[in-house]
């Protein structure tokens, strides 16, 4: 059965290091410590988003955000107590009441937010917990950073949401600081009218992960974490941040190939020699060789990976995967459920023996088992 390991001591090494950064920082305007608030979405980041909650919570973290409905319940069903925030807005009714009954911290930004949850609050008698969201450039949930008459308008209307946090979302802070400096700039231009009309911004934050990493003068009162407790951003760190989740898997055949044979689809690889092979059961829908990178970079980046793609089809890639811990390497295409890996100069390989395979476990089913080491 192939498995998603998770090493505990790695992760909390990334937590300890995230936390350190965090407190060089210095402390907020009122003299607390930056609040670290860990976003679990997308399945705690394919870490198991209640494994990796209550590790987080054990581990001294305790504020939490999601992105749907769905993630908010799954913690509170199994019993995680700790602040939830739900980033993403919504003025549907009836997820607005499912999070409100559940003491979820809504998001708001937008007069139609505004106006169901001052439904529901006073429904209900009691004060709705929410941050406010600005759009500062992303183009999503949020009031435009450049309304602030609409925005101070529809806030000085509550009387039945707490605003206990004001937040926005860098689009680029991974590449680009020019347009990073450009959102924030907008952000506490944002944060400055509000106060100066008298109306309560709560704890505010921006950061997320790289921007966490590249810009501590943004740190504000809170930063949002997420990538960076796996240890993967999209550029080189300097906090010393290790990747903590790889596949486990096992040989499942062994086989000899002539040489001048086909191996995967397209036959884009063909034996040189007689050749030793193990068949490894774990392919692309396992997250093998998955990754985001072509929506992270310049169109110029875009193209490149392209490329290098269309000439991977052609030809083979070294990649490797650790048999016993000696490295093997990947030849012929990856595939659906099933990888082929070169084993002729290593020693006494045999069905059953253990397989890990590096991936980013974001982008690997659900259904597939986690489990903490």
């Amino acid at each position: 059965m192939n498995t998603i390991v998770i090493n505990k001591e790695d992760l909390r090494h990334n937590i300890q290091k995230i936390k350190e950064h965090a407190q060089k920082s210095g402390k907020d305007d009122n003299g607390n410590p930056v609040k670290i608030i860990a976003v679990v979405k997308g399945n705690g980041y394919g870490l198991d988003i209640i494994q990796y909650t209550q590790f987080l919570i054990d581990n001294g973290i305790s504020m939490f955000a999601v992105s749907t409905v769905e993630e908010a319940l799954k913690l509170r069903k199994a019993g995680i107590k700790e602040e939830i925030l739900m980033l993403s807005s919504t003025a549907i009714e009836e997820e607005l009441e499912i999070l409100i009954e559940n003491n979820i911290i809504i998001t708001i930004g937008s007069k139609e937010d505004i106006e169901i949850a001052e439904k529901i609050g006073k429904s209900k008698s009691k004060k709705v917990r929410a941050h406010l969201k600005i759009d500062t450039g992303f183009g999503r949930y949020g009031f435009v950073y450049n309304k602030k008459e609409e925005i101070i308008e529809n806030l000085t209307k509550i009387e039945n949401i707490k605003i206990e946090g004001t937040f926005s979302h860098f689009s680029i802070s991974y590449f680009s600081e020019k347009y990073t400096k450009e959102q924030f700039t907008r952000f506490i231009d944002v944060i400055e009218a509000l106060k100066l009309n008298k109306i309560e911004t709560g704890i505010i934050h921006i950061c997320n992960s790289s921007a966490f990493v590249k810009y501590p003068n943004m740190h504000l009162n809170a930063v949002r974490i997420g990538s960076a407790f796996s240890g993967r951003l999209s550029f080189q760190n300097n906090l010393g941040l290790k990747r903590i989740a790889y596949l486990e898997s096992k040989v499942c055949e062994i086989k000899e190939l002539p040489k001048g044979f086909n191996v995967g689809y397209s036959n884009t690889y063909k034996t040189k020699k007689q050749t030793k092979v193990a068949i490894i059961p774990c392919g692309y829908l396992d997250g093998v060789n998955v990754s985001n990178k072509d929506d992270m970079f310049r169109l110029r980046d875009k193209l490149r990976y392209l490329s290098s793609a269309i000439k991977d089809f052609f030809r083979n890639k070294d990649m490797y995967v650790k048999i016993n811990e000696e490295k093997c390497k990947i030849i012929g295409r990856i595939g659906t459920y099933h990888i082929v890996c070169d084993i002729n100069e290593q020693q006494d390989v045999k069905i059953g023996d253990k397989v890990e395979i590096a991936l980013n476990p974001r982008f690997v089913d659900s259904t597939l088992r986690r489990e903490y080491r």
